[in-house]
């Protein structure tokens, strides 16, 4: 991205890239000529066109006389040049209407507001929720089969979580009796987090009664990440695959969906929100997600009443996102999700 473009040459590109995120088409010197409004001919704005193409910011597909906007052209643009602009008040309305939070949990506000958002964008909306830390009400392991148990934690708001976890092959039914009973005496009415430290402590200091193998089933349970660990929810999922030309290219998106439904991915979502304040934009190989997806992501941070980020919201798009309505529709939700939280 030259930092020495002129007026003229910032324009020019400006409004290619107005011109793509419409059509998704090449555009020509003379459709151009026509939006400038300046006294320039088609063969000028054509020699301007070149300029911009030799550094990197167009792009001449081999079947069109037309330019398209490289990755680099749309990230000076967004960075740049975009003008962003500000939501209707109906976009407001149906924003706070639907993310209300009466007589709902969170994970139906969250799942509400990345539908909202999918629909009003157009994109895929996505919502990493966070971990909740609810006190817990009830608790108990279930046998699956050798090697396998099932543990059940109901918080007192009435979520409940359901993990599978390894245990040491034959242990009896009596252990998982015991642990239950064990856990239960010390986590009901408490997070796990109050109360995980005390029994790792007494576990390590021998002082309680526990038999090896029902201190090993405790010590496995508690290493779950508690309740409600950080879910990632998608809305709209159609609408990206409706921007896809060819069938690689659908091969690649459904691979992207399949990343984002991994832990790992849903910490680098969060990572790329928390990096800096406000919205985080990411255009196709800026992110290692999207590299040979054609995509872009908005996403920004939503937070507690502490002011500590818990989650991130956004939308996944093509490349040739109306930026200057998505940003400011992401912030909005975000920040309504910010002040339900608070």
């Amino acid at each position: 991205m030259s930092p020495d473009l002129n007026k003229r040459a910032r324009e020019v590109l400006r409004l290619i890239v107005d011109a793509y995120v419409e059509t998704g088409e090449p555009v020509g010197s003379r459709a151009i000529s026509r939006r400038l409004g300046m006294n320039l001919s088609p063969a000028t704005i054509r020699n301007v066109m070149a300029d911009l193409e030799e550094v990197g910011l167009l792009h001449a597909p081999h079947t069109s006389a037309g330019r398209l906007p490289t990755e680099a052209g749309l990230r000076l643009f967004v960075h740049g040049l975009l003008q962003v602009g500000n939501l209707s008040d109906d976009e407001r309305g149906t924003i706070n209407a639907r993310a209300a939070a009466a007589g709902r949990s969170l994970q139906e506000v969250l799942g509400e507001a990345t539908s909202v958002l999918s629909g009003l964008s157009g994109c895929t909306g996505l919502v990493v929720a966070p971990k909740t830390d609810k006190p817990l009400k009830h608790l108990e392991f279930v046998a699956l089969g050798p090697g396998r148990t099932l543990i059940v934690m109901v918080t007192e708001d009435g979520a409940v979580e359901n993990r599978v976890i390894e245990t040491p092959l034959g242990i009896p039914g009596a252990s998982l009796v015991m642990a239950s009973n064990y856990l239960s005496a010390r986590l009901i009415g408490r997070t796990i987090d109050e109360g995980r430290a005390a029994i790792l402590a007494e576990i390590e200091s021998a002082k309680s009664q526990l038999d090896t193998l029902t201190a090993s089933l405790v010590e496995a349970g508690l290493a779950i990440r508690s309740i409600g660990t950080d879910q990632l929810i998608v809305r709209g999922q159609g609408n990206l695959l409706e921007d896809i030309g060819n069938r690689a290219d659908v091969v690649r998106i459904r691979a992207l969906f399949e990343a984002l439904e991994t832990k790992d991915t849903m910490l680098k979502l969060l990572e790329a929100a928390n990096r800096a304040e406000g919205v985080q934009i990411f255009i196709g190989s800026e992110n290692e997600m999207f590299a040979h997806a054609g995509c872009s992501m908005i996403i920004t941070p939503y937070m507690n009443s502490r002011e500590q980020v818990v989650g991130a919201i956004g939308v996944i798009g093509p490349t040739r996102l109306n930026y200057a309505r998505i940003i400011p529709m992401v912030d909005y939700t975000a920040k309504v999700i910010s002040r339900l939280l608070g």
